[in-house]
């Protein structure tokens, strides 16, 4: 059977954003974003972001430049295909997820269903 490559990406103003909070909190060189989705929220998944100051065992880990991205398995099976969005525009600023495998998604934007 053939073997799809799983895959997220992730925007240039995203790109700079987290470069901008990685060197304002001081974290090492090792550091990167930690995406993931967890079970809960109005729709039934909610996404997840954080730093972490380096990857867990078992993590995907991609590589945009000087940043890096660090997804469970578990958690991939669901953003495959995902862009990491960031907007600093008249309805606030933030991270964004454009998930092309939600089925819906709630209000705030970071639940979703599949």
């Amino acid at each position: 059977m053939e073997q799809t490559e799983t895959k997220l990406s992730i925007s240039p103003e995203a790109i700079e954003e987290v470069k901008r909070l990685i060197a304002e909190n001081n974290l090492p060189d090792t550091a990167g974003v930690r995406v993931g989705v967890r079970g809960g929220g109005c729709s039934g998944f909610t996404y997840t972001l954080n730093f972490d100051k380096k990857e867990a065992s078992g993590d995907v880990v991609m590589e945009f430049g000087d940043v890096r991205l660090f997804v469970d398995p578990k958690s991939l099976l669901y953003l495959n295909g995902t862009t990491l969005e960031y907007t600093s525009g008249l309805q606030g600023k933030g991270f964004q997820f454009v998930n092309p495998n939600a089925s819906s998604t709630c209000g705030c934007g970071e639940s979703f269903s599949v």
